[in-house]
């Protein structure tokens, strides 16, 4: 399931700007359609545009989300169980779904595919998601007080070596797999004891929310296909 929105602010269209002379979404439908994991690449929007672009590129869009699932405060699990419940009143009931962000260029088919099979591989695992480590140990962060001077974030860790310091890891938001029935549950922990982390590269990681970001993502692209070429 790719949930894709149309009121996107800060990249204005950016779920169906072209990424590499295509639209950004369909880097996500192709990949999922390359890893043989899905059954249906099922797209959640509320707008004609992008379900026409998605259909293009081969993914089904079967409702559209309703206009309070499209804001701009709006989590994904509450999109992902409106299309689990969406699919389930048309006769489809997956046991477990896969949520990939439209925005996610640089994940690959095999991601999707290793991931799949560490929830499959345990009945104790409910979500696995895409992770990378911090470049940089969090507890050495930085912040400025009200005069404009520095303090430590964490006084205790900022004199400590690195190396001394327990690693610490952030959702590298490109998919989350899990079972149909943790996603439904009343409050879906997917940061909790029953998830895994699947962990990438920062290299191939890039946040898409400003014109920075997508021209950084563009570039970490284009240096991967040159390497896969």
């Amino acid at each position: 399931m790719i949930p894709a929105r149309g009121g996107s602010k800060r990249i204005k269209h950016k779920n169906i700007r072209l990424f590499d002379n295509i639209p950004l979404i369909a880097h996500s439908i192709n990949t999922a359609m390359k890893s043989n994991c899905f059954d249906a690449i099922v797209v959640s929007t509320e707008s004609d545009e992008i379900a026409a672009v998605a259909e293009q590129y081969g993914a089904l869009v079967p409702f559209r989300r309703p206009k309070a699932l499209a804001d701009d405060f709006i989590g994904t699990t509450p999109i992902v169980q409106h299309a689990l419940q969406a699919l389930s009143e048309l006769g489809a009931n997956p046991t477990s779904c896969c949520c990939i962000y439209a925005t996610a260029p640089l994940m690959s088919a095999e991601m999707l595919r290793q991931a799949k099979a560490t929830l499959l591989a345990d009945d104790t695992v409910d979500f696995v998601f895409s992770a990378c480590e911090f470049s940089f140990p969090i507890q050495r962060a930085l912040l400025t007080d009200s005069h404009g001077g520095v303090v430590p974030f964490d006084p205790e860790s900022i004199g400590k070596r690195s190396q001394d310091l327990v690693k610490t890891y952030h959702d590298a938001g490109q998919f989350y797999w899990g079972m149909t029935n943790a996603f439904l549950a009343p409050q879906p922990a997917v940061f909790g004891p029953r998830s895994r982390m699947h962990l990438l590269p920062d290299y191939l990681v890039a946040d898409i929310d400003t014109e920075a970001d997508w021209r950084r993502a563009e570039l970490l692209y284009r240096l991967l296909q040159q390497e896969s070429a």
